[in-house]
């Protein structure tokens, strides 16, 4: 759609972010790229409803401005809202593709209202190895709204919030899983150096 095609107005893509990383980064151009959008919206949810966060809101909100730094049409902001549904009703966003893992749509029949979730945006997923395609299929067929669900194709970044977490705690270097600036702010705020 982005080449050549029509733009998208608006990306969401809300996560705890604890902490973010290159994977996030990747994840968020290759949507931008894809889909033409004009401007993404990378929310960080001060308090999830599905996970515990270990940095607090604020440190994570400072995190991800400076991993986001230099997408150029990327705004980050705190999320209040537990569940994404929530912040939907409350944004009324217009054209909005709302982004997320093919992980997570696996378990997309478990959030608050899906049903709603999509009237009020299409949802944006990447294909990405590791949930299995019977899985994916399986979640396809019990979505709502077949026809809101786009997919896109990216290469792979084996990376996660926590492995990032645990090598801090063990002292290791995280350079190559975090841009040079959240891996500053983190040896800064001595965030993640204790057991979760």
């Amino acid at each position: 759609m982005g080449v050549g095609g029509p733009q998208v107005e608006l990306g969401i893509l809300g996560g705890v972010f604890d902490p973010p990383h290159v994977g996030h980064l990747a994840f968020a151009r290759a949507a931008t790229e894809h889909f033409g959008l004009r401007k993404l919206l990378v929310l960080v949810n001060a308090d999830p409803g599905h996970k515990r966060a270990v940095a607090p809101a604020q440190a994570r909100l400072e995190l991800t401005r400076l991993a986001f730094g230099d997408v150029a049409n990327a705004d980050v902001e705190l999320d209040g809202h537990p569940r994404t549904v929530d912040m939907l009703e409350d944004r009324r966003p217009g054209d909005v593709i709302f982004l997320l893992g093919a992980d997570e749509l696996a378990d997309f029949e478990t959030w608050k209202e899906p049903e709603r979730v999509l009237e009020l945006a299409r949802l944006g997923v990447a294909m990405r190895p590791g949930v299995p395609a019977e899985r994916l299929r399986d979640a396809r067929t019990r979505v709502p709204a077949p026809d809101r669900v786009l997919s896109f194709e990216m290469e792979p970044v084996p990376v996660s919030s926590s492995e990032v977490r645990d090598r801090i705690s063990r002292g290791e270097p995280i350079g190559e899983l975090v841009p040079a600036p959240v891996a500053r702010a983190i040896a800064r705020l001595h965030l993640y150096v204790g057991p979760e």
